[in-house]
């Protein structure tokens, strides 16, 4: 059952992006940061957590746990560490995603002729 619930909201995320490019006129860029910041206001509203126990990876593949993983990075170590804990709770969350980003990018970008 959790297979079923990972893509039903999966796709349900997906479906809200879709929604917001096709329907709202969104650039892609407002998009993407219409659906970070949604899943930021859920992680500080403590809803994103449940929708990770529900939905597995149907919750943590979309760009919605980016968001989460900000804000859950920050709240996380504003409580151990004080106010500088912001900042470095959000790089140490983050910063995994990030560099595999990059760096398969380049790797990309090697194997395959970038046009440009």
């Amino acid at each position: 059952m959790i297979f079923v619930n990972a893509f039903v909201v999966g796709g349900i995320i997906c479906l809200i992006g879709q929604l917001l490019l096709d329907v709202g006129k969104l650039t892609p860029a407002h998009t993407l940061s219409t659906l970070v910041v949604a899943g930021a206001v859920l992680d500080g509203l403590d809803l994103y957590e449940p929708l990770i126990d529900f939905a597995g990876a149907g919750a943590t593949v979309p760009i919605t746990s980016f968001g989460n993983a900000l804000v859950h990075g920050a709240v996380t170590e504003a409580q151990q560490s004080g106010l500088i804990g912001i900042l470095t709770g959000i790089f140490e969350v983050t910063s995994a995603g990030v560099s595999a980003a990059i760096i398969f990018s380049f790797l990309a970008a090697l194997i395959f002729k970038p046009k440009g």
